[in-house]
Parts: structure tokens; sequence; C-alpha cells
């Protein structure tokens, strides 16, 4: 079975060009809803920054709401198909975060409208992507 992943190494994810954001913004809580996925991607990254892969992330995400086991077995399965990467993420087409992977993959955020971000968006030591576009404008 092909086994996909939504990792990328020694990389960053600038923020989408159509988000209207000029500071970063915090996904909201809504007390009458279930966390959004974006609220829910914030939390884990911030809480633990550097620590997880997107693939953690994203399969950790997916087992909590759907309410199943996190087991070697339903990972395999889950990742044997294609699933979207933090380029289609609302952290970074909505609310203006950027994404840092490290050299093992692992994910930090940094707000658009901290320095690091201007450092990192023009790093020559990483490769730079946009987030993807939330209209096809």
């Amino acid at each position: 079975m092909k086994k996909h992943t939504t990792n990328y190494t020694n990389t960053f994810i600038c923020v989408a060009k159509d988000c209207k954001k000029t500071e970063s913004e915090i996904p909201p809580l809504k007390l009458d809803k279930p966390k959004s996925i974006a609220r829910m991607q914030f939390e884990m990254i911030t809480e633990n920054p550097f620590q997880f892969t997107s693939d953690d992330i994203i399969f950790q995400i997916h087992c909590e709401r759907k309410g199943i086991n996190q087991t070697d077995e339903e990972r395999e399965s889950f990742f044997s198909k294609g699933q979207p990467c933090f380029r289609s993420s609302p952290l970074s087409k909505t609310y203006g975060w950027g994404i840092h992977y490290d050299e093992q993959s692992r994910v930090g955020l940094v707000a658009i409208n901290d320095e690091k971000y201007a450092s990192l968006s023009n790093s020559s030591e990483l490769d730079i992507v946009k987030a993807m576009r939330s209209s096809r404008k």
C-alpha cells in the first residue's frame, strides 16, 4: 500500500495571497459548537512548537473528530490516500499564520506581523511556498 505524506522539510508556507489579515488571529472558539479544525491545529502547534510533523497533527485531529483510536493500522489506512497539506489550512489561508517546517519536518507557527515572518519568508535556506488561495481569481 502506497504511503502519502503531508510533511515538508526546511520549508516555510507563507500566508495565502488573498488572505485579508495584516495581523495573525487566533481561530475563534465557538462555545456552542465543536472546535474547528483551524482551532485544533492552532492549539496543537502552539502548545507543542516543533514537536509534531504535519502528518502527526492531521492524523491526530482526524482521529479526535471521528472518535477513533490512533493505531498504526488506522494511520496506514488514512495515509494510503493523499491528504490535504498545511498549504490548505485555514491558519495560513484565513487567519494569517506562516507555517515553518524544520529539518525534521516538525511544525511551528509564525505570525504574519512578527519580524521572524519577514526573515523566514525571504530565507535562502528554506523552500518558500505560498498557502493556497481561497478564491480562484
